[in-house]
């Protein structure tokens, strides 16, 4: 990240350079105004000459360096801040520039096929300490997301969701329609015969048969008090529980044995008239729709949905505090999974990259227009004075050196010329030295 020092490093830079140009272009000028001023030879003229050429040279190009950020002296002079004035192309350009140069499909299919982004990532993840570092990076990013996130947003959403989804279910035929899928192929005869497996050994437990025979004393004093006097209740309590408990025995063996038992078919008929009713029954379509109304509406469905969030919250928040993080070490190992995966079969490494390839060839172009007109569109919205003085930080100091530049290479054409028009006068004020 930049740090307030670099633009200060930078402008610092930049006047240093601007005061060297303006130097030499000071130097250049008192050159110019002593030699005019002075009785002259033929070496005198030739610094003048040159000093003249040099002081031309570094103004044209001090026009130009400073028509590039702002219009020389004030003056309206066509063609000059051309930064300032070019804002909106240059963001247009530079836009385009990125989309179709380094977002394009090609360049990304082949960056990808150049650098094996599958071998990359099983190295990365098998490195030592990287699968406990993405562990950590998940609990920093569910802990970020946790502190943005509101309660009552969250609460408000998952209720407004189930209320959604609650109301595009038809409950009778949804209902009808589980219980038609576990009956198919005679599914619920499997769960018949646990269910008589269970009430058999529930039979034979002694507890039962002492419950049942207190239910028929209690049956007894209740409906036949008379009776109850005459007969001796508890005896005929313990011997009625053992015979109901072997009547039903024997019926319960006699279904559970026997697969085309006459029970069998009437429960199968129950189930599928209870099913047809779910389906077609009005009245039951109206008990549908009160339980989903309920659903939709009753507080305590609302409170249970609040106390859900907030438990889970918890518990998250609760591991994600905990040095030894569960979420933290299931994503580190899930992580090292993928990568030792990776690692050692080509044919999935070949595989993440092929579907890498047609997911960039689908979505490049898309995200390279999104983030085209990002720039675009943050370039214009730019402010055009800081725009334009970011810009002359970052290249102004190289554009001081072309000053100077100017100023030495206009010297040295002076120089040139000056030879060249006084030929005759240099060789033989050569010639006679």
């Amino acid at each position: 990240m930049t740090t307030a020092a670099a633009p200060d490093t930078a402008a610092l830079a930049l006047r240093r350079a601007k005061r060297q140009a303006l130097g030499l272009l000071g130097l250049v000028t008192a050159v110019f105004i002593a030699t005019s001023v002075v009785e002259r030879d033929l070496l005198l003229n030739c610094i003048k000459a040159m000093a003249e050429a040099a002081m031309v040279g570094a103004l044209a190009d001090w026009f130009a360096v400073v028509a590039l950020f702002r219009r020389p002296l004030g003056l309206p002079i066509p063609h000059t801040a051309v930064v300032a004035r070019n804002q909106a192309r240059i963001g247009r350009n530079l836009a385009t520039f990125v989309r179709d140069k380094f977002l394009d499909v090609p360049s990304l299919v082949a960056l990808i096929r150049r650098h094996d982004p599958a071998e990359r990532l099983a190295q990365w993840l098998t490195a030592p300490g990287n699968a406990a570092l993405l562990g950590h990076q998940a609990t920093r990013l569910a802990s970020a997301a946790l502190e943005t996130v509101q309660d009552a947003q969250v609460e408000r959403f998952i209720q407004k969701a189930a209320r959604a989804l609650i109301g595009q279910v038809d409950m009778s035929r949804a209902l009808a329609a589980v219980l038609d899928t576990l009956t198919h192929n005679g599914r619920h005869q499997a769960l018949l015969d646990e269910v008589l497996e269970k009430l058999i050994e529930l039979l034979q437990n002694e507890p039962t048969r002492a419950w049942v025979a207190q239910a028929i004393v209690a049956w007894l004093k209740k409906d036949h008090p008379r009776t109850e006097k005459l007969l001796p209740s508890d005896w005929l309590g313990d011997k009625g529980s053992a015979l109901l408990a072997r009547a039903l025995e024997s019926v319960m063996a006699d279904v559970a044995a026997n697969p085309q038992h006459a029970l069998r078919a009437q429960f199968d008929a129950v189930v599928q008239r209870f099913i047809e009713r779910l389906r077609t029954d009005p009245g039951w379509a109206r008990k549908g729709e009160e339980i989903r109304t309920w659903l939709q509406t009753d507080a305590t469905v609302a409170g249970y949905v609040q106390t859900l969030w907030q438990d889970l919250r918890g518990a998250l928040q609760r591991d994600l505090a905990d040095a030894d993080s569960v979420l933290a070490r299931q994503v580190g190992k899930l992580g090292l999974w993928f990568g030792e995966s990776l690692a050692g079969d080509a044919a999935l490494r070949q595989s993440f990259n092929d579907r890498l390839e047609r997911w960039v060839e689908g979505l490049a172009p898309d995200v390279s227009a999104f983030i085209a007109q990002h720039i675009e569109d943050t370039v214009r919205r730019w402010d055009t004075e800081e725009m334009t003085r970011l810009i002359e930080l970052n290249i102004g100091k190289d554009l001081q050196y072309i000053r100077i530049n100017g100023t030495v290479v206009g010297g040295l054409i002076g120089l040139v010329l000056f030879g060249v028009s006084h030929a005759r006068e240099v060789w033989a004020a050569v010639s006679g030295a």
